[in-house]
């Protein structure tokens, strides 16, 4: 492997790490503000901001030129990154970050493959193998190791007295 996809991988762990706490952040936000939909909004709010001034900065242009002949799923993915958003935030006070993060993976994981076997959006297909099933199964059972279903969830009272 090329020291440039190390890197790569390295930049994608980092982004991973950021999650759990971006959805903590939005979380309290919503206790805050009205709720996870309200956190939500705000969220991709300040994003869109952002990345704007980003744009400006750039002097990136923006080619939506002919959005009109686009097919409509195309703009799914804002979409999709607010049902996200709105539910990690919905979800990360009452699971606990490193739950929902490893549910969220497993999720991935389960749905990448899907997409890689039947070659959605992509040129051609790729295997789904035996190998590749076992990883997700091994993702699997840490999902269930770090979720721990068995095991009782602190009560609030409980992590009060510990501070």
């Amino acid at each position: 492997m090329s020291g440039n996809a190390w890197w790569m991988m390295g930049l994608a762990a980092l982004i991973g790490m950021m999650l759990p706490l971006q959805g903590l952040v939005n979380a309290r936000l919503g206790t805050q503000i009205g709720g996870p939909i309200v956190a939500a909004f705000v969220s991709f709010l300040i994003g869109t901001l952002a990345l704007g001034i980003y744009l400006v900065i750039a002097r990136q242009r923006i080619g939506i030129g002919d959005a009109a002949t686009m097919p409509m799923w195309i703009w799914a993915g804002g979409l999709l990154g607010a049902v996200y958003v709105a539910i990690v935030t919905l979800l990360m006070p009452r699971l606990g970050p490193a739950t929902v993060m490893c549910l969220v993976i497993f999720g991935q994981v389960v749905a990448a493959l899907l997409l890689d076997k039947f070659g959605v959006l992509q040129s051609a297909p790729r295997t789904v193998d035996a190998v590749r099933i076992a990883g997700a199964l091994l993702v699997l059972a840490g999902v269930i190791l770090v979720a721990a279903p068995w095991r009782s969830a602190p009560t609030q009272a409980a992590v009060l007295q510990k501070r």
